[in-house]
């Protein structure tokens, strides 16, 4: 049993635009890499939290097949773990290595798990991890928009894209139990619904909401309906494919972790096209449906929006969101923690990253110079009041959250090592 779950993270996105010439660094852009300390001593000394969603950026760690560069990851990490504040490991945040290519590549499944047994055999006392962040997310914007990454827009890619990312997630737990039996898998999931404008809409509308639920349909092994089942199938999974979905998953060593922002509704007309809509069911309700779905305890894994020109937008986003979260946990709805994402401001997600302009996105509980926001200030109030009232709910997981002694890392950093398990 632990204390419900308060937490932020370090925004680490790093897809490539322009066919792959360029690359999106949020932490760069947010100014992490030299500020890293003081990211972290905020988290520890002025919020007080005792987890934070943070990785290191995948494409300057991978190196190549085996080949790893661990210095930068050894300083941070190692300085949470001196701090004690709980990482929830985030390996892979929109983009892959340029060696790997992109998410078309059959074989990044099998060398994403090698990454990540490297990286849990080298930090053993992580517990926590989300391997693939928001994997719907990543399949859509890289492989049906053409936004990131490979810039595709077709069924077929977008089916390829997303069979991949997935097994590379799957692929991971099972490379991390090998190493740590009693780690704990948080989903960080985007979690939309899809409204019908009209009559005409319903149909379309009806496939979009089941196809929401692929990624975590295949992550959990829960059977599609028979639509999704032909749509997948028409697009390249096979037989084969699937059966490894609904054979292999993990379910029992996951909370489901899930997104959700303004943005995450949509409205539906009749030739199926899709635009935000703002927030209409909410977060209490959509989130009821995904747990009905699933069963497995929830994580509000990312929240955020803009602090407009009044200067509250956010500190009501950030009421507004907890109301739901206690709706969602007084329904009966096992929530085990609220993440406000990111930390500080981050940049171009007014675009969604399609484009390096450098612009501020004002988002963060604290600007880019490290001065807290309203809704910093807010959320900081938040935890205090509510840190000893909420203690976690059974998360019922087959393992506890728990600590092990800490085995660290040689103390001089590893540019590129070969791994014991080619």
């Amino acid at each position: 049993m632990t204390h419900f779950m308060f937490s932020t993270g370090i925004e680490n996105s790093s897809p490539t635009i322009d066919n792959g010439r360029r690359r999106i660094d949020e932490m760069e852009a947010c100014r992490h890499y030299q500020c890293w300390r003081e990211d972290f001593a905020l988290v520890q000394n002025e919020l007080r939290i005792g987890c934070l969603r943070y990785g290191p950026p995948l494409y300057k760690v991978f190196l190549g097949p085996n080949r790893f560069d661990w210095e930068f990851t050894d300083l941070t990490f190692g300085e949470l773990d001196a701090r004690g504040i709980i990482p929830i490991a985030d390996l892979c945040h929109f983009g892959v290595p340029d060696w790997i290519g992109d998410f078309q590549n059959p074989d990044f499944p099998e060398l994403f798990a090698r990454y990540a047994r490297a990286f849990a055999e080298r930090y053993p006392w992580v517990q926590l991890y989300t391997p693939v962040n928001e994997m719907f997310v990543c399949a859509t914007f890289s492989a049906a928009y053409g936004w990131w990454n490979e810039q595709l827009q077709s069924d077929r890619s977008f089916v390829t894209a997303l069979k991949h990312i997935v097994k590379a997630n799957v692929l991971a737990m099972h490379a991390i139990l090998a190493v740590r039996p009693d780690a704990i898998f948080v989903q960080s999931e985007s979690t939309e619904y899809f409204h019908a404008a009209n009559p005409k809409a319903i149909g379309p509308a009806e496939i979009m909401n089941e196809r929401r639920f692929l990624s975590l349909d295949l992550n959990y092994g829960h059977r599609v309906n028979s639509e999704m089942y032909r749509f997948l199938a028409d697009n390249g999974m096979t037989d084969q494919e699937y059966d490894f979905f609904m054979n292999e998953h993990l379910k029992s060593h996951c909370i489901m972790g899930n997104d959700y922002y303004s943005r995450n509704e949509h409205m539906v007309d009749a030739k199926g096209e899709a635009e935000s809509c703002g927030e209409i069911f909410g977060y209490n309700e959509i989130t009821r449906q995904y747990y009905d779905r699933y069963g497995l305890p929830v994580m509000h894994t990312e929240t955020n929006t803009c602090e407009g020109p009044e200067g509250n937008e956010a500190v009501y986003w950030l009421r507004k969101e907890w109301a739901n979260v206690l709706r969602v946990r007084n329904s009966g709805v096992p929530i085990v923690g609220f993440t406000w994402y990111s930390l500080t401001d981050q940049v171009d997600w007014d675009i969604a990253l399609r484009e390096k302009r450098g612009h501020v996105n004002p988002l963060g509980l604290y600007d880019l110079d490290r001065k807290p926001r309203p809704v910093g200030k807010a959320y900081k109030q938040l935890i205090q009041d509510w840190r000893e009232v909420l203690p976690a709910q059974s998360v019922c997981l087959t393992v506890p959250l728990a600590r092990r002694p800490r085995v660290h890392p040689p103390k001089t950093p590893i540019q590129a090592e070969q791994s014991e398990h080619a």
